[in-house]
């Protein structure tokens, strides 16, 4: 499994609107410029946010977007399989009927197991979790100087 430019785009620009939607509404163009995304490829990767609910779009002068549910509420395995469908090391390929008994072995020992622990990390990380974890990451380095 590789994640994509969509999923890890998507993901950024969630973390984003998670720090920044709290004294305003976020515009993707906002998020373009902090995060250096093109606005036409947020704008594709907000459509389907904005499908799962994970996005609410505000309409209006004052307008943007807002998370669909609180940050603790939204994972980073909601993100990525909204954007980027399954997050299975094979995808669908490997079928039980269609595969022999050490294929099966190997699928259910490793496969199998990779996809779980996958879906355990991305699923025990919340939006809260990064956003903490990111202003953590900015009081340290303001705090640190150089000679």
């Amino acid at each position: 499994m590789k994640i994509s430019t969509k999923g890890r785009y998507g993901l950024t620009a969630m973390v984003d609107i998670a720090i920044n939607a709290i004294s305003e509404n976020v515009t993707i163009k906002s998020i373009s410029e902090r995060q250096d995304i093109s606005e036409g490829y947020l704008e594709q990767i907000f459509s389907s946010l904005r499908k799962a609910g994970l996005v609410k779009s505000i309409k209006g002068s004052q307008g943007g977007y807002i998370l669909g549910n609180s940050a603790i509420n939204i994972t980073i395995g909601d993100i990525l399989r909204t954007l980027e469908g399954n997050l299975s090391v094979l995808g669908d390929e490997i079928k039980d009927e269609e595969v022999n008994m050490l294929q099966r072995c190997i699928k259910t020992k490793i496969w199998n197991q990779m996809d779980t622990s996958i879906s355990s990390i991305v699923d025990s990380i919340t939006l809260e979790n990064l956003v903490i974890d990111y202003k953590k990451m900015a009081d340290t380095s303001k705090s640190m100087y150089y000679i």
